[in-house]
């Protein structure tokens, strides 16, 4: 039997301000927060559900963490979590984009500051690409319980990076021929798992 989380929100005013807080910390990688907050801080999810969840929210068209948030918000109070969660998400960094827009806009009058203001976002870039590495290794553990294994999700991960990076293909290209395969093949590895306990019943 699959494993659960432990905890849920009490309530629509802790998921909004969960969310909230997870966006504030996120500079350029809000996944990385987000597994450590919602699966190891507040235990609302377990690490397989994260992955699902997150799995789902990448093959969906829009933000990767604005589907992440509108699928835990569902799950846990319907369409009026998904909007709360959504809200906590995009509110508070609405608000600083604004103010950022208006403060780079105020720098490239002035030399100096915007140098300032471009090393400042580059360090923040690379800082968001290393808890983006991390949130991967970590999540990685999770594969070992999967019905391909974790040699075989490390093979396909490295795959897809090259297929992106070397071969330079859309990641939709990525997802639909890479992704629909391997869905396809652990669908079938599950039903046939499944045969002999249907058979057994």
């Amino acid at each position: 039997m699959p494993e659960t989380a432990e905890r849920r929100p009490a309530s629509l005013g802790e998921l909004f301000l969960a969310f909230t807080l997870l966006a504030l910390q996120g500079f350029g990688g809000v996944i990385a927060v987000a597994q450590r907050e919602l699966c190891e801080r507040r235990s609302w999810l377990t690490a397989d559900e994260f992955v699902q969840l997150l799995a789902s929210a990448q093959v969906l068209p829009g933000p990767n963490v604005c589907n992440l948030s509108l699928m835990v918000g569902d799950r846990f109070f319907g369409w009026r979590g998904a909007l709360a969660a959504l809200g906590g998400m995009v509110c508070a960094p609405l608000v600083l984009m604004l103010a950022l827009a208006w403060v780079l806009g105020e720098a490239a009058a002035t030399g100096p500051a915007q140098g300032v203001v471009r090393g400042a976002l580059h360090g923040i870039a690379a800082v968001a690409a290393g808890q983006i590495v991390g949130t991967v290794l970590r999540l990685a553990v999770s594969l070992k319980g999967h019905v391909l294994g974790a040699t075989t999700g490390a093979l396909l991960a490295l795959t897809a990076f090259l297929l992106m990076t070397v071969l330079r293909l859309p990641l939709l290209w990525v997802l639909l021929g890479l992704g629909g395969g391997a869905w396809a093949v652990t669908y079938v590895m599950l039903r046939r798992r499944a045969r002999p306990a249907e058979a057994r019943a």
